[in-house]
């Protein structure tokens, strides 16, 4: 608001005060939440109450500030519920609402989330040998060393079962060659997490997909940050190059010996995915209540129109579903009776969801919804990439599908 001897006429309000935290759950959908989950929940607020005027500036800029994914690791907010006896347990409902409270302040920042920890810590967790995870682990979990998780390729990308990178043996060294697109971390120094099919004739995993641990600095490994983004501003993807990468014989993470093992991974990380819908979802609609609050025309504050509260109660009806899948969502993790289809559709109607309600919103700001400072542009914008990554919406209807009909479409 604008200082009282300020006041121009026509320009009575300068700015808004429209990204406070307003704690939206209609339904109590997480009054329940324990209370270790509500400490984790609590480390992501300090995160983002911390860094998010930063990470706007950033978005702004396209500049990835390295230095918070260390603060993100004294944080302890990498592990997204991975079981290990090295790392901290944490419950699907507590990795949930991190991913959601963080991706609440700033996509960019939930996306470092994602990457290092749901899909470059998970994949040494799972997959790595004792001696992998010996050297790599903690320090990925601290954010000490970054993190990648190379599968997907220019030329594949909802058809990553397809991939060309290849491995093959050359005395007792792997040698990789392939290319690699949209990789996070890929070009920001540390290790990338490559998948490639094993070039070795007559060995018996000819053909197969595996995960090999490269050090980016070695030769022949060349990221090239992608520049032109409209989405996740603040952190760099990168076009990777192998051009006969030699590795030696136990870079190969032996605990992977197909795709089908890439897939888990990524299924783990679809429900990431659903409750990061939600955190941009949340900011977008509170964004619009406080606005409409504040906002005057023709006389009286939005709120007051019956238009705009119908937008309002629509764009809550929107987020109250998604909270509910989050919620049972988290329930069949911990019971252990988690589909990979289910992941999935709570990422094909959470993401969907979050468009809408960030439309709603942008709309309902006018004007002002272009603006950066008041939160909604981005998180629309952000909320494209999140829309395809960690499978498309098409490619989601289609395992939904499958599983429904026992009819597989994909071709």
């Amino acid at each position: 608001m604008s200082d009282e001897a300020d006041l121009l006429p026509g320009e009575r309000v300068v700015s808004y005060d429209v990204l406070g935290r307003r704690d939206t759950d209609y339904y109590g959908v997480f009054g329940d939440v324990p209370d270790a989950d509500r400490a984790a929940w609590g480390r992501a607020r300090t995160l983002v109450d911390e860094v998010g005027d930063r990470m706007r500036q950033a978005w702004d800029a396209a500049e990835y500030p390295l230095d918070l994914v260390r603060r993100i690791g004294e944080l302890d907010l990498y592990v997204d519920g991975i079981e290990h006896p090295a790392l901290t347990r944490i419950s699907p409902l507590g990795a949930g609402l991190i991913n959601m409270e963080v991706s609440r302040g700033d996509g960019s920042l939930g996306t470092i989330l994602a990457v290092q920890g749901g899909l470059a810590l998970r994949t040494l967790a799972l997959f790595g040998s004792p001696a992998q995870q010996e050297r790599w682990l903690r320090p990925l979990a601290t954010g000490e060393v970054l993190g990648a998780f190379a599968l997907t390729e220019p030329d594949h990308g909802s058809d990553s079962v397809s991939l060309e990178t290849v491995a093959r043996r050359d005395g007792d060294e792997w040698v990789l060659r392939g290319a690699k697109k949209w990789i996070g971390n890929g070009a920001s120094g540390g290790i990338t997490f490559v998948w490639a099919r094993v070039d070795a004739e007559g060995d018996e995993l000819h053909g197969s997909v595996r995960c090999f641990l490269v050090e980016q600095e070695r030769s022949g490994y060349t990221g090239t940050v992608i520049t032109g983004k409209v989405s996740l501003r603040g952190i760099h993807q990168a076009h990777i190059a192998l051009r006969d990468v030699r590795l030696p014989a136990d870079a190969v993470l032996p605990g992977t010996r197909s795709f089908r093992d890439a897939s888990t991974v990524l299924y783990a990380t679809r429900s990431g995915v659903a409750w990061s819908a939600l955190g941009h979802a949340t900011a977008c609609y509170e964004a619009a209540l406080q606005y409409a609050a504040q906002r005057v025309q023709f006389g009286r504050p939005l709120v007051r129109s019956q238009m705009v509260q119908e937008r309002l109660a629509q764009m809550l009806d929107e987020l109250t579903a998604m909270q509910l899948y989050c919620r049972r969502l988290a329930d069949l993790e911990t019971s252990g009776g988690l589909r990979p289809t289910q992941a999935s559709l709570a990422k094909y109607h959470n993401t969907r969801a979050a468009r809408r309600i960030a439309q709603t919103a942008r709309d309902l700001l006018g004007g002002n919804g272009i603006l950066l400072e008041n939160g909604v542009m981005q998180h629309l914008a952000d909320i494209e990439a999140i829309h395809t990554y960690e499978g498309t919406e098409s490619v989601q209807a289609l395992l939904i599908g499958r599983d429904i009909t026992g009819v597989g479409a994909f071709t």
